[in-house]
């Protein structure tokens, strides 16, 4: 028998479904590394053939030390390290596999990878990654036909289940706030009717519009990134509109725009900010007010953020003082910059608590133009709850389709198997993944509207 060695760097969330998963094959050992050994210690108890060990992912020569030593590298760790990891993968010659998408850094080091003759395997989480599954499934069902897909809109979604929302940001963090946060201040690009549409960072929010996906539920979506290449990736030339985007409850856009507006999500070193000031004090500051009394911070606020009414003022309002940031309590300032200091706030507000439930909400919808002239309009929907005494959605949807992914990968599928940097966008890749991922128990609904 011939044993696989597989280290996973990280032990976030998503961690422990992904390895889970791995130790079904009794011919794979795993060893989960994190720069705090009981972490990693915590995440494999009562697991079999694993083991933890301390390792700092910023460290390109422990990186080197231990990858070596292994035939596939896992990389679970914030996205900014994958280049370092698929550095260090070339030297000794080590698969990767990422959840993350291919990053320009990444996307630098392809020749060196296929040099190095190994495969470097991304996008097989939950979004990137059981999106694409569907989304290749339903554009080759309807090409295999004779269609043409016109349009393709694709939202997803991580959040509270409906029942644990009952906050002003109708929102939870299953881990650090700040990359959701800085997720919903980026660039987004589109294609909209045959032309680019392109949205500034400033502003993200203000295009929100509501969006209906099912029964139940009170969604906003806006535009994720840029879309623009999955009409290549995805083989659809023929399509008008493409649009990936995220979903959110009805009234976190807004409330998100107006924290951008009042200076929260600057994560720009602030040399004034100090701790033993009060939170008003530090609202004062970023927005200009004459004081700290919360009535004139108020009325400045209002000035401000422009709300669209007094109904959407009168919520945010009464938002910003539920998070305290108009209070006259001291505030923890962290690394010196207003991002991480909501983050800490938040952090200890809106944490899932014991027996709460998340949501995965994502869903595809194809305009397609059939042969004859006739439009039908197909959908994809995934809807999936965490178990509030095991698993959370978002950590079983990421971490089991990566531990699903680089099973195969071990196991020598020939889709597989070209050196390179690959993502899931060919029908040869995505289909042993999908069906291995549906018999989980995580399949996307398939309608004909």
């Amino acid at each position: 028998m011939s044993c696989k060695k597989i280290l996973v760097l990280g032990s976030g969330m998503v961690a422990r479904p992904c390895v889970e998963y791995l130790t079904r094959d009794a011919k794979n050992t795993i060893t989960v590394a994190c720069r705090t050994l009981s972490t990693a210690q915590a995440l494999i108890s009562d697991l079999p053939h694993t083991q933890a060990i301390s390792l700092d992912v910023s460290s390109s020569a422990d990186l080197d030390s231990q990858i070596a030593n292994y035939d596939v590298v896992i990389s679970l760790v914030p996205y900014m390290y994958h280049a370092e990891v698929i550095k260090s993968a070339v030297k000794g010659k080590t698969t990767v596999v990422t959840t993350s998408y291919i990053s320009p850094a990444m996307r630098e080091l392809e020749e060196a990878v296929k040099q190095a003759g190994i495969v470097v395997l991304n996008e097989v989480g939950l979004d990137p990654g059981i999106d694409h599954l569907y989304a290749i499934k339903t554009i080759d069902d309807v090409h295999a036909k004779g269609g043409k897909v016109k349009a393709f809109y694709s939202y997803c979604g991580g959040l509270p289940a409906p029942a644990c929302a009952g906050n002003p940001l109708r929102f939870k963090f299953s881990w650090s706030p700040r990359g959701s946060l800085l997720a919903q201040c980026n660039s987004a690009s589109y294609l909209s009717e045959g032309k680019q549409v392109d949205v500034s960072a400033e502003e993200l929010m203000s295009v929100s519009k509501p969006y209906f996906v099912t029964d139940g539920y009170d969604f906003e979506a806006y535009p994720n990134r840029n879309s623009v290449p999955f009409r290549e990736f995805y083989n659809i030339p023929e399509a008008e509109t493409v649009l990936r985007g995220s979903l959110r409850y009805e009234g976190n856009p807004k409330f998100v725009q107006a924290l951008s507006n009042l200076g929260w999500l600057d994560s720009g070193e602030k040399d004034w900010l100090r701790e033993g000031m009060t939170w008003a004090q530090i609202q004062q500051r970023t927005i200009g007010a004459t004081d700290s009394d919360e009535r004139t911070l108020i009325s400045r606020i209002k000035d401000v953020c422009n709300f669209s009414g007094e109904a959407e003022s009168d919520r945010i309002i009464a938002g910003l003082r539920w998070i305290g940031v108009l209070s006259s309590a001291q505030a923890t300032v962290r690394r010196g910059n207003m991002l991480d200091t909501l983050c800490g706030q938040l952090e200890n507000l809106l944490s899932y608590q014991p027996g709460e439930q998340d949501l995965v909400m994502l869903q595809h919808k194809f305009v397609v133009e059939w042969r004859d002239g006739k439009t039908d309009t197909l959908t994809s929907t995934l809807e999936l709850l965490g178990d509030p005494n095991g698993y959370s959605a978002m950590a079983l949807s990421v971490g089991l389709t990566c531990g699903i992914a680089t099973q195969l990968l071990l196991d020598g599928h020939p889709a597989l198997n070209t050196p390179g940097l690959l993502a899931p966008y060919r029908k040869e890749i995505c289909d042993p993944i999908r069906e291995i991922v549906e018999r989980e128990g995580i399949k996307m609904v398939e309608k004909v509207l």
